[in-house]
């Protein structure tokens, strides 16, 4: 979620620990923070320094999405409670 939008939704169909696997649906909100996701799965290279990486992930954090539970769980900040990464119709997250 971006505020009261809907980015997208997550299915989980498998576990890699310490890493959940979901299939990923886009949803109304996602065109707005898309380039962001895709910039980060496009860094394949070595960053040895981590800047290229920590400026992406900074302009992901700068979006205040959120992981938001189907059941009553709280709600989860990314890149600060959770690390959630997009790769087309998958996604990786890790708590």
């Amino acid at each position: 979620m971006q505020g009261e939008a809907a980015v997208g939704e997550l299915r989980q169909y498998g576990v890699d620990q310490p890493v959940f696997l979901c299939h990923f649906t886009p949803g109304p909100a996602w065109e707005a923070v898309r380039e962001q996701f895709e910039a980060w799965s496009a860094l394949r290279e070595p960053d040895p320094d981590g800047s290229r990486t920590a400026k992406v992930i900074r302009s992901i954090m700068d979006l205040g999405l959120r992981l938001v539970p189907t059941d009553d769980s709280p709600s989860m900040a990314l890149f600060t409670e959770c690390i959630l990464r997009i790769d087309g119709h998958t996604a990786r997250l890790r708590y």
